[in-house]
């Protein structure tokens, strides 16, 4: 039988993590020193033996993996969480429990295979190095699951019903795999495959490459016709390697409301689990780029206060999925259909225009220099492409007018915007610190605004782009009028 998980009161003094991370510290120290090691081993081949060398190098990494565990050690008091590491050079991290914005528990294939996980705490701070991670690695799994929820209970904000039914509920979402018809329309696929490609590259150029003698190679088939097959050819790869990185990353996908909390779960090798603290929930963005949003999907990510750019994966709520799903667990987590439904004010004329004269001139612009550019080149008719720019703008520029809009609804401010990667904000009032109006010499010669919302979330604000003053105006007033209304005349 397993330990009984213990309570925050009860880690008070300095714990040390699992032992079983004797096991996992060697083990990563080796794969982070692997290109050294193999170095050493083939210096030691070449010199007609080496074997102590060897052995050197490889007693080393472990020898760290050692001391890593030996000199690491946490504790819960005086309501803050401590993480003290390292031996030359102490570090010593410390964050009040108050703070914790999110608990995210992630397990590679060797800590499951151990039954550890690693508990990582969001605390929205900008530090993005190694030494400014704030993680228990590794903790027993269900010791960290216990750890998680009373590291969220524990958040002055956070407030439970003490009657509350604490009984697992059923999941809002599963993974549904028919949702992988929308992996290969992500950019994703494209950035691994490019990866792959390059590196492959690297290899064939190293070692000589395969050598074709360009007077005797053949196909039997015309020059467009090859052309024609490498393009499909690569899409297939493409679409492989994005729906195999769907599956990896999205397996078992779930998204389950607990008491206070918001909790995720995916992973095929290696698991992640992230609780969100539903008092810091300020609201949801559904994300659109222009290849989900011509299949009729889009992905839908929670605007958590305090959470750091650096953080924005722990606020992903679906997975790239149909609309409808997605509007259907705005729905839930705002506790309300309304803003997700809400049909938008469109902003006028004149914003129209700007979406327009933004786009369609910019492409102009650049189309005449590349024609130009071509032209001296003396590449001739291949300057007709750069003029063929503006004409690729136009639609992207109508894209872009339609899709202005915001509304204010049942509490939330909605705000939308963009056309290549569309993106629908939906903000709890409640969260809007301040409002701020910022107008350029041609917005103003126009009439027009950029209504910036101030949160403590996501990006830290919420802009509605190219709004009439008067609408922009009663809109802050709507929203915060002890703030906005002492300014108006």
């Amino acid at each position: 039988m397993s330990e009984p998980a213990p309570q925050i009161d009860d880690l008070t003094e300095w714990q040390r993590l699992d032992p079983r991370m004797l096991l996992v510290h060697p083990v990563k120290e080796i794969t982070r020193f692997l290109v050294p090691l193999v170095a050493v081993f083939v210096a030691g081949q070449a010199s007609g033996g080496g074997a102590p060398w060897e052995l050197l190098g490889v007693l080393f990494p472990v020898a760290l993996g050692l001391m890593r565990y030996l000199t690491t050690s946490f504790r819960i008091a005086g309501g803050r969480v401590e993480l003290r590491r390292g031996l030359l050079d102490r570090h010593v991290l410390s964050t009040p429990l108050d703070r914790v914005r999110t608990v995210d528990l992630t397990a590679s294939p060797i800590h499951r295979l151990l039954g550890l996980t690693t508990l990582r705490i969001g605390t929205g701070t900008i530090a993005t190095g190694e030494d400014d991670e704030l993680d228990l690695d590794g903790l027993p799994t269900e010791r960290a699951r216990a750890l998680r929820a009373d590291l969220l209970h524990a958040a002055p904000a956070t407030e439970v019903d003490p009657d509350a039914d604490l009984t697992p509920q059923p999941p809002v979402l599963t993974l549904d795999l028919a949702w992988l018809r929308y992996a290969p329309l992500t950019s994703s696929g494209a950035v691994v495959t490019a990866g792959l490609l390059g590196a492959a590259g690297q290899v064939f150029g190293a070692t000589g490459g395969i050598e074709v003698d360009s007077r005797t190679w053949d196909l039997g088939m015309p020059g467009w016709t090859v052309v024609a097959l490498g393009v499909v050819a690569i899409v297939v790869l493409v679409s492989a390697v994005s729906v195999l990185g769907y599956l990896v990353t999205n397996w078992e996908f779930s998204l389950t409301r607990g008491p206070g909390a918001w909790h995720l779960r995916r992973g095929l090798f290696t698991t992640r689990e992230t609780s969100l603290d539903e008092s810091r929930v300020a609201g949801v963005t559904v994300a659109e780029p222009l290849g989900l949003r011509l299949a009729g999907g889009g992905r839908l990510s929670a605007i958590v206060t305090g959470l750091g750019a650096g953080q924005a994966g722990s606020s992903v709520l679906v997975p790239p999925a149909p609309r409808e799903v997605l509007v259907r667990v705005a729905g839930v987590v705002l506790g309300t259909d309304s803003p997700a439904h809400a049909p938008l004010t469109g902003h006028g004329p004149a914003a129209r225009r700007r979406r327009w004269t933004r786009a369609v001139g910019t492409a102009g612009v650049l189309g005449a220099a590349l024609a130009v550019a071509v032209l001296l080149a003396g590449g001739g008719w291949w300057a007709v492409l750069g003029l063929g720019l503006p004409l690729l703008a136009v639609p992207v520029a109508a894209d872009r007018a339609r899709s202005l809009g915001h509304a204010l609804s049942d509490g939330y401010v909605v705000a939308r915007s963009g056309s290549l990667a569309r993106r629908r904000d939906h903000l709890d009032v409640d969260d809007v610190i301040g409002w701020n109006l910022r107008a350029t010499w041609f917005q103003r010669r126009v009439g027009l605004t950029s209504l910036v919302a101030t949160t403590a979330g996501g990006r830290q604000s919420v802009t509605i782009l190219d709004v009439p003053e008067p609408q922009a105006v009663a809109l802050a007033d709507a929203t915060l009028p002890h703030v906005v209304r002492q300014f108006l005349a």
